[in-house]
Formats: C-alpha cells, sequence, structure tokens
C-alpha cells in the first residue's frame, strides 16, 4: 500500500483577488489582495515576519496595510529576485497598487506615505577599464 501524503489546504485557493505589481532594482513582486480577510500576509508562503529577517523590512513591507489602517484584506504576495531591501520595496509597491485598483479614494493616503511613487534607480553597469562603474585605478606616477 502507497503513503499518500496530504497537502497543505492553501487559504488563498479559488478566492477571487486584485492583482499589483512592483519592481524595485532587479526585484519584481506581484500581489495578490483579498477582500474580507482576517489580515494575513503571506511572502513566498510563509508569514511576512518569517520572510524577511530584519525588523526595519517587515514594517517597510506592511507599510501600506499600516497607512490605512483596515484589517479586512488577505494579501499573497509573489516576490523573486535582488537583495531583501529591494524585495520589501517591491512587496510594498505591489501591495499599494493593488489597494488602489480595489478603492482608488485611498490615493490621497497612499500619496502621501510615498507609497505609489516608483523608485527607477538601478545599479549602473561596469565600464571597461575601470574598477566600477565610475571608480577610475589609482593614477601612479612613477
Amino acid at each position: 500500500m502507497e503513503k499518500v501524503e496530504k497537502k497543505e489546504k492553501n487559504p488563498f485557493e479559488g478566492r477571487k483577488y486584485i492583482r499589483g505589481l512592483g519592481r524595485r532594482k532587479s526585484s519584481s513582486a506581484v500581489a495578490q489582495l483579498y477582500v474580507r480577510g482576517k489580515g494575513q500576509f503571506v511572502v513566498n508562503k510563509k508569514d511576512v515576519s518569517d520572510y524577511f529577517s530584519r525588523a526595519d523590512l517587515i514594517d517597510m513591507a506592511r507599510l501600506a496595510m499600516q497607512k490605512i489602517e483596515d484589517k479586512n484584506y488577505d494579501i499573497n504576495v509573489r516576490v523573486s529576485g535582488g537583495g531583501e531591501k529591494g524585495q520589501a520595496q517591491a512587496v510594498s509597491l505591489a501591495v499599494a497598487r493593488a489597494l488602489l485598483k480595489h478603492d482608488a479614494d485611498l490615493r490621497p493616503v497612499l500619496r502621501g506615505a510615498g507609497l505609489i511613487t516608483v523608485d527607477r534607480r538601478v545599479k549602473e553597469r561596469k565600464k571597461p577599464g575601470l574598477k566600477r562603474a565610475r571608480r577610475a585605478p589609482q593614477w601612479s606616477k612613477r
């Protein structure tokens, strides 16, 4: 007789959601916002506080939800690429965009917190003959 493994039931499966996309540096996040939820915040199938190691990154990811002060949403985010800080900023933007799709009246609150503005800065490429993007080798007289 074969042993059948039971999969954990996904609490988000089969529910309708609102999608938001956020990017920062080389990180990309897709947020799924579920209305009438219990306040769950899941990033890559882990709780947000388990996924991000530092408290400031957890706060950064949750900032949009803290600003609107509403616990009636569940959020499921898939994020990939980049480092921890870039991922946290991408998650924050994705959640803010999903909230805007759901309720356009939240725009002034999210705009005031700086959550709608996209930060397009990325690392500059290394140029030939230089040590980094702009750092030249030290000049030697002899």
